[in-house]
């Protein structure tokens, strides 16, 4: 197999289990009606699931740069560490 074949499996695994940690954060959240677990699901779906969603999805649709794609990413990566330091910094 590939190096580049083994990195979009883990890429993929990586956003299967972070949507899956997400839904479960999720479901916290609508069920003690908690705001904490609501940005800790929002975090999580940015650090693990947007930069697949961008590097295998947004990146061939558009045709974006390297730069551009690891820009977008290394974004997400921040908005999602932001809400969950958020959560804890109450």
């Amino acid at each position: 197999m590939a190096l580049e074949s083994i990195t979009a499996v883990a890429s993929a695994l990586t956003a299967v289990v972070g949507l899956f940690v997400a839904h479960l954060a999720y479901r916290g959240y609508r069920r003690n009606d908690s705001r904490t677990m609501r940005a800790l699901a929002f975090g999580v779906v940015c650090i693990a699931v947007v930069p697949y969603a961008i590097r295998y999805l947004v990146d061939p649709l558009l045709g974006l740069t390297d730069a551009q794609s690891l820009l977008a990413i290394t974004l997400s990566h921040a908005v999602g560490l932001a809400a969950i330091y958020r959560t804890f910094d109450r």
